[in-house]
């Protein structure tokens, strides 16, 4: 019995350039939670511009953020995940000594980049809404790390080519999104997060039906009873879930369908 749904944002719900969530979303989680099947958004994105995003829903939800470094149901953090300083600090240097990346740094209460880039800001302030402050050296930065990630216009392949062999035997690097490659705390992910959520509201993980599309998704695909990959997902994608979909709200339509008819 479905009484759990965790979605992605960036390429599952949001297509393309889309910036603003088809308003039938929220209709499905009023009714879906009417009928005590709960939603959380599981995403590489920071809560408070996830609040804004699903403004009209944004306290009938629960939030999966940073890749699952930060897990927050009623305002209540339920779990998190640190990137120990040292690690970050060589992270950084790293950044620079590559240059071809912008870096934003996930912290609880806001996200820090080095950038005055004016596209970049852009980018991250009014299309991700993301809250960010700008310092002129990452290394300042005093707030505990969740996350950090890096964006290339070109896309991943190339930024993963340089930073996977210097650090993946310590630290987690999944792509999100198609220029984005996080490095995610370690013992963190969104199935982290997911599983903090659900033993919150005593559900059974085979309750629970999740929707990802990048391999930032894959622990939270497998650590659902029923999972779905984005037809446009990235490739080997749904090696990981029990289905494959266009369509996110056709999927919950079905799911209310059932729960309607059952009643």
């Amino acid at each position: 019995m479905i009484k759990f749904i965790a979605s992605d944002i960036d390429g599952t719900l949001l297509k393309g350039s889309q910036r603003e969530l088809d308003p039938e979303l929220f209709d499905l989680i009023i009714k879906l939670k009417s009928h005590g099947i709960r939603f959380a958004a599981a995403t590489g994105r920071q809560y408070y511009g996830l609040r804004q995003l699903f403004e009209p829903v944004k306290d009938q939800i629960s939030y999966v953020t940073e890749n699952g470094s930060l897990c927050i149901h009623d305002n209540e953090i339920l779990s998190s995940g640190i990137i120990e300083r040292p690690l970050a600090l060589r992270i950084f240097d790293a950044i620079h000594q590559y240059k071809k990346c912008y870096a934003l740094i996930s912290c609880q209460s806001t996200m820090y980049t080095e950038s005055n880039d004016p596209a970049f800001l852009r980018l991250i302030r009014e299309h991700l809404r993301y809250k960010v402050e700008v310092v002129p050296n990452l290394k300042e930065i005093q707030d505990d790390f969740l996350k950090i990630a890096i964006y290339q216009t070109s896309g991943t392949k190339e930024m993963d080519s340089y930073f996977s062999p210097l650090f993946q035997e310590e630290i987690k690097l999944v792509s999100s999104a198609d220029n984005w490659l996080d490095f995610i705390a370690p013992n963190a992910n969104k199935a982290t997060g997911i599983a903090a959520l659900l033993k919150h509201f005593d559900i059974d993980p085979k309750d629970c039906v999740a929707f990802g599309d990048q391999y930032n998704d894959v622990e939270m695909l497998q650590y659902a009873g029923t999972s779905y990959a984005m037809s446009n997902a990235a490739p080997g994608m749904s090696y990981y879930s029990t289905y494959v979909t266009d369509s996110v709200i056709e999927v919950l339509r079905d799911i209310l369908a059932d729960v309607e008819t059952s009643f």
